[in-house]
């Protein structure tokens, strides 16, 4: 039971509007807000009410399905014809076939024609000097009559050439014309084939997490650690995950990730590239020493079987790039279990820590206040990097660097836990809370 989905729509599902990311830390915004801020959707009018049931779904392929069919359909039929009309018994070829042939001819009528020409100017000039009047005037009358005929001759020919071109054009355009029918013919294909992957895939996400799994509390996680962290200097926090069901789990996952908030002014919309904002994060545990990385691949906390009440200690160790700004970040993590028996579960819930991220390089820090002082991680039993020269684990630890002097409230907004729902690709979340609002209409 592993989520492999990044929902980019939890933003949405979240968040009415991307301005809420900014103006729910006033204190990281410039003098004046840019926007007022506007208020998060309430569970009764969230987007959750709009997501899809499993039977809109299936209707949803099989109209990508018909869409995908009728698409192929048109490309066949492009094909097609394409391939008509390179055939010599095509109208169009046929039509530019006699448009030739007439060219042809009435080239070799003006051919004759100023041949015939040529002959009677001759004949006038071969006339002896003893020509009669008579005489003179017949070969007259006939370079007249010549020149006439050839000037009919190149006439009907330019007509002819005319005609010839303008079919050879026509078949040229159609066959113009043809070829982009069936590039657009494929584009369409080729959208419609990816809207039905979509489709399909969306289907079984549902199918196999909407109705397969159930929301509940049986697994808990808590997160815990220092409240600032410097660019560019690993950071290690703790992570809690306990089995608070009568029964153990044969398979219990932790679903962490972390992110950065943001800088204040930035646009945020549909188009927003999250990955950027994305901070590295390694667990190490009792079971598994090395730090292991948190990846696409290796998407989540391996806790395995937890029995009735137990808990299980995780090391998480961050690292923000060393040339990210001064400002906010996030914790976030969830927990799912899987049984033998098929039963599974989705956290109900998701906890999240934030802390400032100080400036790699900038020397002396700004006077701590209160909510600045690094919270001791929750003992682990063994296992993880126990490292006291990394930030976090420890309130004695040395933090170096710099933070912007904002006054922010350390209590996490509203619209930042819900970046880090799409930080998480907890999908589950959205899919959850859409089943238990259709279960409560």
């Amino acid at each position: 039971m592993k989520i492999r989905r990044i929902l980019a729509t939890a933003v949405a599902a979240a968040v009415t509007t991307p301005v809420v990311f900014l103006s729910a830390a006033p204190a990281f915004a410039d003098t004046k807000p840019a926007v007022p801020f506007q208020k998060p959707a309430s569970p009764e009018d969230g987007p959750e009410d709009d997501m899809p049931s499993i039977e809109e779904l299936k209707a949803a392929v099989a109209a990508a399905q018909k869409a995908y069919d009728e698409a192929v359909a048109e490309v066949a039929k492009a094909k097609a014809d394409i391939e008509a009309l390179e055939k010599a018994d095509h109208p169009l070829r046929v039509a530019a076939a006699a448009a030739k042939k007439a060219a042809d001819e009435a080239a070799a009528v003006k051919t004759a024609a100023d041949e015939a020409l040529a002959k009677a100017e001759e004949a006038v000039t071969k006339l002896p000097d003893t020509a009669t009047d008579e005489e003179k005037k017949a070969a007259a009358d006939a370079v007249t009559a010549a020149k006439k005929a050839a000037d009919e001759a190149a006439a009907a020919k330019t007509a002819a050439d005319t005609k010839a071109a303008a079919a050879d054009k026509t078949v040229g355009d159609a066959d113009v014309a043809a070829w982009r029918v069936l590039g657009l013919a494929q584009k369409v294909e080729k959208t419609a084939k990816k809207d039905l992957d979509d489709a399909k895939e969306e289907l079984a996400f549902y199918e196999e997490i909407g109705e397969g799994c159930k929301e509940d509390s049986v697994v808990k996680v808590a997160l815990s650690g220092p409240k600032t962290v410097t660019a560019g200097v690993p950071a290690v926090f703790s992570l809690r995950v306990t089995n608070t069901s009568d029964h153990a789990l044969d398979a219990v996952d932790a679903f962490v990730n972390a992110m950065r908030m943001p800088a204040p002014g930035t646009e945020i919309d549909e188009e927003t590239d999250w990955v950027k904002y994305v901070i590295p994060v390694e667990w190490s545990s009792p079971d598994v020493l090395e730090w292991t990385p948190i990846t696409d691949k290796f998407e989540s906390v391996d806790v395995g079987k937890l029995a009735k009440g137990a808990s299980y200690d995780v090391k998480l160790r961050l690292t923000v790039d060393a040339k990210a700004p001064a400002g906010k970040g996030g914790l976030f993590a969830y927990g799912e279990y899987e049984n033998n028996d098929g039963s599974c579960g989705i956290g109900e819930e998701y906890d999240d820590l934030n802390f400032s991220i100080l400036a790699a390089g900038k020397g002396d820090k700004p006077k701590p206040k209160p909510t600045d002082t690094p919270t001791p991680a929750p003992t682990v039993t063994s296992g993880g990097n126990t490292n006291t020269t990394q930030q976090g684990g420890s309130s004695n630890t040395p933090v170096n660097g710099s933070l912007a002097a904002t006054g922010a409230n350390d209590t996490l907004p509203l619209g930042y836990a819900a970046a880090g729902a799409v930080a998480l690709g907890a999908g589950a979340l959205v899919v959850a809370r859409r089943r238990k609002a259709g279960a409560q209409a």
